[in-house]
């Protein structure tokens, strides 16, 4: 009996300190919390295929084949700050099978139009040759991650007197 009397009184004291303190004793704290974005890479993606630039009918004094290459992308998350930039370059080997070459400085780069995400200016360069690493798209003015993607148009002149075969080269994408 007198555990119930213990547990009526505790009730009753509770109720009455609860009912007892005014609203404005509810006391409430702020925590700040931080999260931070952690920039990541200059990244670039180019096919993995081989890209088939066409058939070239043969005639003595030479002439130009088109074809395009397929898409290229450069993904831009390093959070750079205003200003920042990249530049995409290519190079081109020859184009040869045994005995034959058509010279890098024979193949020429259209990038065509770029898809842009992301603030920046980009630029395309268009290079007349592909010997040596040349510019191919330039990003200028970049604020925060960003990305450029094209469908490149490679043009090879191909010289007259070329012995008819299937030519073969690499072409080779870098951003820095």
């Amino acid at each position: 009996m007198r555990t119930r009397h213990l547990l009526f009184a505790a009730a009753v004291g509770t109720l009455a300190l609860s009912t007892a303190l005014p609203a404005s004793a509810v006391v409430s704290g702020a925590t700040p919390a931080t999260l931070t974005v952690q920039g990541g890479v200059l990244a670039i993606s180019v096919p993995s295929v081989t890209a088939n630039l066409g058939t070239y009918a043969n005639i003595v004094g030479g002439g130009p084949i088109s074809g395009p290459l397929g898409v290229v992308q450069v993904n831009d998350a390093r959070s750079a700050a205003a200003g920042a930039g990249w530049v995409t370059s290519v190079i081109s080997t020859a184009f040869t099978p045994s005995g034959a070459t058509i010279a890098a400085s024979l193949v020429s780069y259209a990038a065509g139009s770029i898809t842009k995400i992301g603030t920046a200016t980009y630029t395309a360069n268009d290079p007349t040759h592909l010997e040596g690493a040349i510019p191919a798209v330039t990003a200028t003015g970049i604020t925060g991650d960003n990305s450029a993607t094209w469908n490149p148009t490679i043009t090879v002149a191909v010289p007259g007197g070329m012995a008819a075969g299937v030519y073969t080269a690499t072409i080779t994408h870098s951003v820095a």
